[in-house]
């Protein structure tokens, strides 16, 4: 009889949990090690079982129907937190779906990461036709602000740290890390993986400007007669609101808010020009801009601008400076050391502001906004556009601490116009690159990130592009209100198709569709409104639910031009169109 043992040898076992792991588990952890606690994403192979692995390490998994709308809810989680937002997702086209929104984080400056799975590098390097093929790092690399490929289990932990540092540390951006399927499967030691692990040190170091370009900047807006501070999205991001309304209310200067700005200081204070825009553009002398870029959204510096005015310009990446205007007072440095240096020394500057120039803008100011009340003022019905923003004009306001989300061509222009904004970070639209499809994703991301309760109002076209995702809305019951404006189009419902063939027209989409009926089949309390005053109460009572909602508002199919605000854009095409 034989005296073999029958203990295992341990040099053959098969791996096992937890005395070993694999890199989702050490992915995870690394994540989570440095501060990450919410992961948006959409699953399958190669990542689906690290986002389940994310969740039992606390990370709060947000499953999409869509990587785009995934990715949207990552860039506006960083916009609004400072951390970056993170997305996760499969390979190839799954990849490519939440670029989109990886780089317009890098170009709108939101902290964020992308995390895809990918096939064997050996495949896909001799394209021999791998499954999900495609040589991602290479597709990401000039588009956003970094990328990474991870090949082993033991460099995860360096990967992660690098990619946090990179979202968060100068101007912010969109990161990309490819991990390939060996290293998510890979196995090492569970202690050998937790000796990796570590958080980087002041991953975003302050950046302090030169006391030389802080003189020059105090020294030209001394000098100034009709001096001007423009607020842009960077400002917001910054989040050091008590010493921009330090500046704005030690000096006495107008201000002018950009979209996503609107909220650092309430649009009306007695100092906003948010109403004189074209005067600020015209007449100012000196303009600082904080957090904004002189891109097209102020018309590059041209157009209306004064040309002799002169720009004070604070912003961390000194590429920014002279790209359109010279730029008279650079100040290099992260906003809150910027305004630190300057608000230091305002108390022995001495301005030379004419007296008048305050007082014509808000006596500008008051005949404007009188004149823009009457255009909320008619109830017509069917509704248009604005009869249907006295409602929502009227809710918001009433409740300043909802977050609106805001995408459309008519319905953006008009509800940025309309709404004011009482506190900061409380609007997020489609920003820099003006596009659409980010509103679920964004209100999603919105409502995770602070908690609060979020207004989403869409046109119906900007709608169609994120629509699936408010299921996404019902699963996590999130307080989000979807307000949908529907006029039948991309811009209106009265396109005519030039051929007569009887196809709809290009911009034609239903005026009588029923968006409420999506709503209903996720189980969400759904309005369907034909006027302002069902419209403000519908608006509300689903305000004050704090739970999913979607309100159909009827609109004329005549509500609404080509492209909104922004119509000068499009080339002259010489023939006769209706759209």
């Amino acid at each position: 009889m034989s005296n073999t043992s029958t203990t295992p040898n341990p040099a053959t076992q098969a791996p096992h949990f937890p005395a070993q792991v694999t890199g989702m588990y050490i992915l995870a952890r690394a994540l989570k090690n440095v501060g990450i606690d919410v992961m948006y994403g959409l699953v399958g192979i190669p990542v689906t079982e690290m986002a389940y692995i994310a969740q039992a390490q606390g990370i709060r998994f947000i499953s999409f129907r869509h990587e785009q709308q995934a990715g949207m809810a990552a860039a506006t989680h960083g916009f609004l937190t400072k951390t970056p937002g993170v997305l996760l997702t499969v390979s190839s086209l799954g990849f490519i779906n939440g670029l989109t929104a990886t780089v317009n984080a890098t170009v709108n400056c939101y902290p964020m990461i992308q995390i895809s799975g990918s096939s064997q590098r050996e495949t896909i390097d001799l394209e021999q036709g791998a499954y999900e093929g495609l040589d991602q790092l290479n597709v990401a690399k000039g588009l956003v602000k970094a990328a990474y490929r991870v090949n082993r289990p033991e460099d995860i932990p360096t990967a992660v740290a690098r990619a946090y540092r990179a979202a968060v540390s100068g101007r912010p951006g969109g990161v990309y890390l490819d991990v390939t399927t060996a290293c998510l499967g890979a196995v090492m030691n569970h202690d050998d993986a937790e000796k990796l692990l570590f958080k980087p040190v002041d991953p975003c170091p302050a950046v302090q400007p030169s006391a030389e370009s802080v003189d020059r900047a105090l020294q030209l807006l001394a000098s100034a007669r009709q001096p001007a501070i423009l607020l842009g999205k960077g400002a917001a991001y910054a989040q050091v609101d008590d010493k921009i309304k330090q500046l704005v209310e030690t000096t006495g200067i107008p201000f002018y808010p950009m979209s996503m700005a609107k909220g650092l200081m309430p649009d009306n204070h007695p100092l906003s020009a948010i109403s004189a825009r074209s005067t600020i553009m015209e007449k100012a002398d000196v303009v600082m801009l904080i957090g904004a870029r002189l891109n097209w959204l102020l018309s590059r510096g041209h157009g209306k601008w004064n040309p002799q005015g002169q720009f004070i310009q604070l912003d961390i990446d000194p590429e920014e400076f002279d790209c359109n205007r010279p730029i008279a007072a650079p100040v290099v440095g992260d906003i809150e050391s910027s305004l630190d240096a300057i608000l230091a020394k305002l108390p022995g500057l001495k301005l030379n502001m004419d007296p008048a120039w305050v007082k014509g803008i808000q006596d500008e100011s008051k005949v404007k906004n009188a004149k823009f009340l009457e255009r909320l003022a008619p109830q017509t019905v069917p509704m248009t556009h604005w009869s249907a923003l006295s409602a929502v004009k009227k809710v918001l306001e009433a409740n300043p601490d909802t977050i609106l989300v805001n995408e459309g061509a008519n319905t953006l222009d008009d509800t940025r116009d309309s709404v004011d904004m009482f506190l900061p970070r409380h609007r997020i639209d489609c920003a820099t690159w003006a596009i659409m499809g980010m509103g679920m994703g964004s209100a999603i991301g919105a409502a995770v990130a602070t908690g609060k309760s979020v207004v989403a109002v869409e046109g119906d076209s900007a709608f169609g592009f994120s629509g699936m995702d408010f299921s996404t809305i019902c699963r996590f019951n999130l307080p989000v209100t979807v307000v949908i404006f529907n006029n039948g189009g991309i811009y209106n419902g009265i396109g005519e198709n030039l051929s007569k063939d009887g196809d709809p027209a290009p911009t034609t989409l239903d005026v009588k569709a029923r968006y409420d009926k999506l709503g209903d089949a996720f189980g969400a309390q759904t309005y369907y409104v034909t006027t302002p005053a069902q419209l403000e109460s519908a608006l509300a009572e689903a305000v004050a639910s704090k739970k999913p909602c979607l309100i159909d508002v009827q609109l004329a199919a005549d509500s609404g031009k080509e492209s909104g605000h922004i119509g000068y854009l499009n080339p002259a095409p010489l023939i006769d169109i209706v759209v």
